[in-house]
């Protein structure tokens, strides 16, 4: 016979259905956030350019981005004839789930931590370096020379910025003696680490505007 604690099971039920739940959450918020950066760039570029922007769909314009992503989805799928379909359709799945996992350990809140890697740090730079498999394998398996070449390009310039990122983010563990990011956010207790690093951070900020532009002009493509 087999006994099951009743207790045990509705415990580790409703942890794993919390567990589920925080990662929609965290999906949701980020693609919703990722959205309106997009929406906040494109107002900024018209303001530089003497233009409204965005500005039809909604008040000023702010439902552009669900607009936008309703469109992705009802737009038509193409694939090139020569193209490795299933490697072809897997290259945007494998981006989008590795940029999406690195935020599994991102402590938003003291309790909202889902899960507190020792190895924070490292965990970031295997995830970050992992995502330029995703745009080589797009432009590889479409079987033409000029979509390969710039994916190469694009995965040169990706871990270029990495580099440098990865070398900045080295200083602030160092100061923080720990690889653990709930450790390193602790450790701003008394001072951000801004403020006395400030150099340093505005090379982050810059290298970091450039990945995202970057990432950007990869999705609408």
């Amino acid at each position: 016979m087999i006994y099951i604690d009743l207790n045990d099971f509705m415990i580790n039920f409703f942890n794993f259905f919390g567990l589920i739940f925080s990662i929609l959450i965290i999906i949701v918020c980020v693609l919703i956030g990722v959205a309106y950066l997009t929406l906040l760039e494109r107002k900024v570029l018209a303001g530089m350019q003497r233009r409204k922007g965005p500005n039809y769909v909604g008040v000023f314009g702010l439902l552009q981005p669900f607009a936008d992503g309703m469109k992705l989805l009802i737009k038509e799928a193409v694939i090139p004839l020569v193209a490795n379909k299933f490697l072809f359709m897997l290259a945007p799945i494998l981006t989008l789930f590795l940029s999406l996992a690195s935020w599994s350990i991102i402590p938003f809140f003291t309790s909202s931590l889902i899960a507190d890697l020792n190895i924070g740090i490292l965990y970031i730079y295997a995830i970050s370096s992992l995502g330029v498999y995703g745009i080589i394998i797009s432009g590889w398996s479409s079987n033409s020379k000029y979509a390969f070449l710039g994916s190469l390009r694009s995965a040169a310039q990706m871990i270029s910025y990495e580099v440098s990122l990865s070398l900045v983010l080295i200083i602030v563990l160092l100061n923080a003696m720990s690889l653990n990011l709930s450790m390193i956010v602790l450790s701003q207790n008394y001072i951000w680490n801004f403020i006395y690093l400030f150099p340093f951070f505005c090379i982050f900020f810059v290298l970091l505007s450039f990945v995202l532009d970057k990432s950007q002009a990869q999705a609408k493509v």
